[in-house]
């Protein structure tokens, strides 16, 4: 009895202990998501009590304009920046794991732009990618090269944030180095003596053995690309009006959400679009799942 009594002080004292978080994740978390869940079955303003219209606001998605516009320029940025942005993090991994004199500045160096906050990293693109001033297109002139109309026409916006979006692979960076490093040099050396070359050897051992993470990588690519607001919403606000860039050419998903919800006070609706992101997100997300057994390597072994 003694012990039953003492586990169950043992149990109260630990949820005691961890009673800030629960109550932090049932009240900002937990409850919000219930309510975002009710609210889009609803229409509410945010000024009046929400009223309840059954699917409305899913049936209107697919005669808005704005809803295939931002799914259209979210995709269009997944599709190609999350690629880019593993194979130049990749590439910068490799290179920083060599072992050269100042390794640790230049991995510092690297990594910096990761760690800047979004609005300042936004208005510093905003400046660089100035089509008259910014320095980028005054390279491009010096190299003859054409200076495109960055942020200013409409085929030129979402480059403009896959361009940007190669300057903060910082933690991909990083990820990447920490699982290069833990290869075992072992396979490096059996690999060599069996007359592997140099490019044999990335793609049968260092490849597989850092696919656990670049599965990790991928994923949380995946979700931060279908998550772009910030960037989108300040370097926007200055090219057209709402931060959605010219002819709605920067309209994100995230930001179609924002703009929505708290612009045209429209929450109902709103939160019928994030429910649709979350569903978006969900199945990549499980897409790349039942794919990893394919391709991810847990101790040189498939899943």
């Amino acid at each position: 009895m003694t012990g039953l009594k003492m586990k169950q002080r043992e149990a109260i004292l630990g949820y005691a202990y961890i009673s800030p978080w629960l109550i932090g994740f049932v009240a900002l978390t937990l409850g919000p998501l219930i309510a975002s869940l009710y609210f889009g079955f609803t229409q509410y303003n945010l000024l009046d009590s929400p009223k309840f219209i059954g699917f409305q606001n899913y049936a209107h998605l697919f005669q808005d304009h704005d809803f295939w516009q931002s799914l259209y320029v979210t995709f269009y940025y997944a599709i190609f920046s999350v690629p880019l942005d593993l194979l130049v993090a990749l590439v910068l991994a490799m290179m920083l794991n060599q072992k050269v004199r100042f390794m640790r500045w230049f991995r510092t160096i690297y990594y910096l732009p990761a760690v800047l906050p979004p609005v300042a990293v936004a208005i510093l693109w905003n400046w660089i990618l100035n089509p008259q001033y910014g320095i980028l297109n005054r390279f491009l002139a010096f190299l003859h090269l054409p200076q495109p109309q960055w942020l200013v026409t409409p085929q030129w916006t979402v480059p403009s944030f896959i361009v940007m979006s190669i300057w903060g692979v910082g933690t991909w960076m990083i990820t990447f180095l920490a699982g290069l490093q833990d290869v075992p040099m072992s396979l490096y050396e059996a690999a060599v003596i069996d007359g592997a070359s140099t490019w044999k050897k990335f793609w049968h051992v260092t490849l597989p053995m850092i696919s656990p993470v670049l599965f990790f990588n991928l994923v949380m690519g995946i979700i931060g690309a279908f998550s772009y607001f910030t960037q989108a919403f300040v370097m926007g606000s200055g090219y057209g009006g709402q931060g959605a860039g010219i002819s709605n050419s920067g309209l994100f998903y995230a930001l179609n959400i924002y703009i929505q919800g708290f612009s045209n006070l429209n929450m109902g609706y709103a939160c019928a679009l994030a429910w649709v992101l979350f569903f978006i997100v969900l199945v990549l997300t499980l897409l790349v799942f039942k794919s990893s057994s394919l391709w991810v390597y847990y101790g040189g072994e498939k899943e």
